[in-house]
């Protein structure tokens, strides 16, 4: 019986490494596979959360909460989009079925320009 021991945890032993390796680049290729394509899908949001962290944009939250009450009754907001080149934020409305842009300066909230 100990020598069963003894010859299994010889073969755990010289197996480990080899496993270990395979073990993290397989971790590893599916670490890659998680970070999103930086010019794909995500990478504005990708881009917005990083200079967000970095202190240079505001959360989209804040500016949400300062832009959409200065709009009118009747708009229905829509979401927005992240511009990292212009680093400002497009707010998309509807009012009365017309779409109407909102261009906001993502480090002071400021309103840069209204589309209709």
């Amino acid at each position: 019986m100990n020598r069963i021991l003894a010859s299994l945890a010889a073969v755990a032993l010289l197996a480990g490494p080899a496993l270990g390796s395979l073990g993290s680049a397989d971790a590893l290729a599916q670490a890659r596979s998680l970070q999103p394509n930086p010019n794909g899908p995500g990478a504005e949001q990708a881009r917005a959360r990083e200079q967000m962290q970095a202190g240079r944009n505001m959360p989209i939250r804040d500016i949400e909460r300062r832009i959409i009450p200065q709009m009118e009754r009747d708009d229905e907001y829509i979401g927005f989009e992240y511009d990292p080149a212009a680093l400002a934020y497009r707010l998309k409305f509807i009012r009365e079925g017309r779409v109407i842009w909102v261009d906001v300066d993502a480090r002071t909230a400021r309103i840069l320009r209204v589309s209709r």
